[in-house]
């Protein structure tokens, strides 16, 4: 198989993680790395010789793009310079995967949908927690009918990241989010498999939110304890409530609630939950109830499911045990990608669900601004969520489970 040529741009922590994996896979090739930090730059230099696999590297992000070598890019970089990272590979004519996070204005959101109506560059959201296993478990049981009409879903960001929010003074981006945003700042990874489960933008969508913070005391606190008493941030007022809860309302009269938690100390959890007029599963409980399938009123164990309606994706790519980070959500939200741009189809998450989500942390935080009032969510779609062209056929595909297309995975 002929190697597909692609570069990265942003080699921190998160994007040599993300390298390290692209450059474990036998059918891809990194032709070009950048990151403006030259130690960050030199890192991954050094990670590609590693692998055998010597890149061109670079300080300047136009040089990337501008690349005839390659077909696309793999953003990984700062959470102000997504969007427009990802506009400019699209507008060089590369296939763009950006790494999560918040986006910066609702315009911003527009301008990425703008530039793919405009160039019909797909652009994908590496959201890997729609390829979690007890998230694909879940969109099996679903799509199998398990749950009944789903009514309510939710989710959250729940992690102690109390340290990285102190670290402003160390260049830590999150940090200064912290200090000048109130807002749902990480909505993506519990709104991303909840999409997929309310077919959001593809029959159903998004129509409003409200927000609603607490006071902000976490990181306070963890100052006071943990920083000397000189520090400059013993007398810092962070923006961020310590919990930010988001509901919104679909087309489809369904629910969903989402919880911003990094701030105070707790166990990581996304929380997952999914309601419907047959059952329900919560994520907290690895457990789920599917009214008729036992006597009385109690919880299965998760397990269960998952060895029944485990997601033939999972039984396709981890047979033989798990790869990739993040238990193997890495791994194939990345592979998820690069199908798409090898088969030159729309990625899973597109432009339109990538606008989608990272939109609302701008619109909660105007929620949280007004008092909690009631905010519109954009139709970034402009009316196509109605009557959507059917997804591309793929084992990557998050709006349906297609069995058959797994009989034969070396055709794919």
């Amino acid at each position: 198989m002929t190697k597909l040529p692609v570069g990265f741009i942003g080699l921190n922590g998160r994007g040599r993680g993300l390298l390290n994996q692209v450059l474990a896979m036998d059918d891809i090739d990194v032709k070009v790395i950048c990151d403006k930090v030259p130690e960050r730059l030199e890192l991954a230099k050094k990670a590609c010789e590693d692998a055998g696999k010597p890149a061109d590297a670079t300080l300047i992000d136009e040089e990337v793009a501008a690349r005839s070598d390659i077909e696309a890019v793999i953003i990984p970089s700062s959470w102000n310079d997504h969007i427009p990272l990802a506009i400019m590979a699209m507008r060089s004519g590369k296939y763009a995967a950006i790494e999560v996070g918040p986006a910066q204005s609702v315009d911003q959101c527009f301008d990425l949908v703008r530039t793919y109506e405009a160039t019909k560059v797909p652009c994908m959201l590496l959201e890997n927690c729609c390829y979690g296993e007890a998230e694909m478990t879940v969109l099996n049981m679903i799509k199998k009918g398990l749950f009944g009409e789903v009514v309510h879903c939710a989710g959250g960001y729940q992690h102690d990241l109390r340290i990285l929010g102190s670290q402003y003074d160390e260049g830590k981006e999150r940090a200064y989010h912290y200090m000048h945003r109130n807002a749902e700042l990480y909505p993506t990874h519990e709104l991303g498999p909840i999409m997929s489960f309310l077919n959001i933008n593809r029959g159903n969508r998004m129509l409003s939110l409200t927000a609603t913070a607490s006071k902000a005391r976490g990181l306070k606190e963890y100052v006071r304890k943990n920083l000397p008493a000189d520090h400059p941030l013993q007398n810092m007022e962070w923006r961020l409530g310590d919990i930010v809860t988001t509901v919104i309302k679909c087309a489809g009269g369904e629910t969903i609630q989402l919880t911003h938690d990094t701030t105070l100390p707790r166990p990581y959890s996304r929380g997952g939950r999914v309601d419907g007029t047959q059952g329900i599963w919560m994520e907290d409980k690895n457990a789920a109830y599917i009214e008729g399938r036992r006597e009385g009123e109690s919880w299965e164990p998760f397990e269960n499911f998952k060895a029944e309606y485990g997601h033939p994706l999972w039984k396709a790519y981890y047979s033989e045990g798990v790869r990739g980070g993040h238990g193997g959500m890495d791994y194939l939200v990345l592979r998820a990608f690069l199908h798409a741009v090898r088969r030159q189809i729309a990625p899973p998450i597109d432009a339109y669900d990538t606008a989608a989500m990272m939109s609302i942390s701008c619109l909660s935080e105007k929620s949280i601004l007004l008092g909690s009032m009631p905010v519109e969510i954009p139709d970034f779609t402009n009316g196509r969520w109605i009557k959507r062209e059917p997804a591309p056929d793929s084992i990557f595909a998050l709006d349906k489970v297609d069995e058959a297309l797994f009989e034969n995975l070396e055709s794919l």
